[in-house]
């Protein structure tokens, strides 16, 4: 029990005393976080909605490899990335292996069936009937996207959560394509796994504090930008 009050107040010093490798690091974290959690969003989105109103060749096998992707191991992903961005790889003209832009991809990878797979089943829940209503209508195409995005944007946002929650609490993948190298990849998981194997638990512990807090708080805005939405 001490270590765990030890750790919350080591995680209130760093933030108090404004240290500049903690303020860096969690500013790379969110960063990393954000921008894959968007990427996959605006790709993924799109994919749940054709994957549940169109049919086409393979569609049966493009849901099922969603739906498994959900359970990607991260390491695997981060295998499959550290490969394509190495030197002799296909991306390896990119020169962004260890770099933070290999961090995004490696957390778009992780989290991109999640939101593909829970956007799929959220446009799928809606009522038979309103989308012949809606058909009978005879909107526009951007008018029935919008008007579809608004029947599933409960499921929508618990999507977005689920992505934001994977990749927030990612460190394999991170650690294989970003080499948790100090100033230019390092992020709060992989600095707290770099604690823990040198013994350090007090900060590896101040560090999950901040990285949930962190998780708290983006977690509560999505939540409230999905209760204005349901509301209007």
């Amino acid at each position: 029990m001490n270590l765990i009050w030890t750790g919350l107040s080591e995680a209130m010093q760093m933030i108090l005393s404004m240290d500049p490798e903690v303020l860096e690091i969690t500013w790379l974290t969110i960063q990393v976080c954000l921008i894959s959690t968007f990427i996959s969003t605006i790709i993924g989105v799109p994919i749940g909605m054709i994957l549940a109103f169109k049919s086409f060749p393979g569609k049966r096998l493009a849901i099922l490899l969603s739906h498994a992707g959900m359970g990607l191991p991260p390491v695997v992903a981060g295998l499959w990335v550290t490969m394509f961005l190495w030197r002799a790889g296909p991306l390896g003209d990119w020169q962004w292996l260890f770099t933070a832009n290999a961090i995004v991809i490696a957390q778009i990878v992780v989290s991109l069936p999640i939101i593909i797979s829970l956007s799929y089943s959220a446009f799928k829940k809606i009522d038979g009937g309103m989308r012949l209503q809606l058909k009978a209508l005879a909107p526009t195409k951007t008018q029935s996207l919008v008007l579809y995005l608004k029947q599933a944007q409960f499921g929508i946002w618990a999507a977005i959560m689920a992505g934001l929650g994977r990749v927030l609490a990612e460190v394999g993948a991170a650690m294989m394509v970003g080499g948790n190298l100090q100033g230019q990849t390092r992020i709060l998981t992989t600095a707290m796994v770099m604690e823990v194997s040198r013994g350090n638990f007090e900060i590896a512990l101040a560090l999950s504090f901040i990285l949930m807090t962190i998780a708290l708080i983006l977690t509560f805005i999505l939540l409230k930008l999905q209760q204005k939405d349901v509301t209007v």
